[in-house]
């Protein structure tokens, strides 16, 4: 096997499938790439057992052949290297790679103890514009659990249907929602319940193109973008029926300046170090709402806003870390409205746009 590449088109290359190598894996194949080159292409492939990634890119092949290396040596190496052109020659026991005035001889591992790409062929498949999808996986993606006990939680649940694509996830504690319309709908609703994980790691990959296409099967799904296709395991099991967690009214109802109140919360939340507890007072006589939190260790803290209120007067108690990644994934928003019931029942954040969002959030105890 001898070919050659760019070094800033083969690092590329290796971004995007190290994704897909075994951390600490017993089998030393699964922390390796396996590259094949041929016909001026060179396709690189990860398999952790969990998810599977392929990618190609454009090369000068002067002879076929194929090999696994060690992909975080690899990774070390091409890193390091001068923007200039990296030739690899060998790979049946060792490979040599020269780039410039540096060469290194690697040891490698038989492809032919290499497993190979799953062969998927998704029972339904719908493309989406990447731009919004990674926009609306951003909003939801710190919300899935980080407990493997509940899986279900772990993953974020896509469904598009009359023209409109949502995500949501839950860990329990808080919910988010968010949901766009789209103009390119499937003819019939898709419904799919992805790795938190792995669709924030593929929305983030640097292959991303326009659109992408994201197909299933019974147990797996697959993203296919560009020269780069992503296979993972489907989540099993039934998402929670969190509409039956979102009331048809509130009692009150806030409209809040987002980045006033994220000043002010951050103020506030300074002395909250051993109570990650805010407490809300709304005043609807007054149009006021009062920020405050307490601690026996640093004393208290307080702050009001001018604010639209509807219907009733209210307190509640909110953890102010979650509150703070609600505020985050509404950056972009000049208003946000707080719809509460009662002090003892979840807190709704909403925000509308091209994106419209919902942040439900479990009240602690004042």
């Amino acid at each position: 096997m001898k070919f050659t590449v760019s070094q800033s088109s083969l690092m590329k290359a290796l971004s995007v499938v190290s994704k897909g190598m075994g951390a600490n894996s017993t089998l030393p194949i699964l922390s390796g790439i396996y590259i094949k080159a041929a016909d001026g292409t060179l396709e690189f492939q990860t398999n952790n057992l969990t998810i599977s990634i392929r990618h190609l890119i454009p090369a000068n092949v002067e002879e076929p052949g194929e090999t696994v290396v060690s992909g975080k040596v690899l990774s070390n190496i091409v890193k390091n290297l001068s923007d200039a052109a990296v030739t690899f020659e060998g790979g049946e026991r060792t490979i040599e790679i020269s780039c410039d005035k540096s060469t290194f001889r690697l040891n490698t591992l038989s492809a032919g103890d290499w497993s190979g790409f799953p062969e998927v062929n998704p029972e339904r498949q719908i493309e989406l514009p990447c731009d919004l999808l990674s926009t609306m996986v951003d909003k939801v993606y710190k919300v899935t659990s980080k407990e493997s006990s509940r899986p279900i939680l772990q993953g974020i649940l896509l469904t598009v249907e009359d023209n409109t694509i949502r995500l949501v996830a839950t860990d329990s504690f808080r919910l988010a929602v968010c949901d766009a319309s789209v103009e390119s709908p499937a003819d019939e609703a898709f419904r799919a319940i992805v790795s938190g994980n792995v669709f924030h790691d593929v929305l983030n990959m640097p292959t991303l193109e326009d659109s992408i296409q994201i197909g299933i099967t019974e147990s797996q799904v697959v993203f296919t973008f560009g020269p780069t296709t992503f296979v993972s395991r489907r989540i099993e099991g039934n998402f929670p029926d969190y509409k039956q967690l979102l009331p048809a009214s509130c009692a009150t109802a806030v409209d809040i300046d987002v980045a006033e109140f994220a000043a002010a919360l951050k103020r506030v939340s300074v002395i909250a170090l051993t109570n990650a507890s805010v407490r809300f007072d709304i005043d609807a006589d007054g149009r006021l709402m009062k920020l405050s939190a307490s601690s026996p260790e640093q004393g208290e803290s307080s702050e009001i806003m001018n604010t639209d209120v509807e219907g009733q007067s209210l307190s509640i108690a909110l953890n102010y870390h979650y509150v703070f990644d609600c505020v985050n994934a509404v950056s972009g928003s000049k208003s946000l409205r707080l719809e509460l019931q009662g002090s003892t029942q979840p807190g709704i954040f909403k925000s509308n746009g091209e994106v419209n969002y919902l942040y439900l959030l479990m009240p602690v105890r004042l």
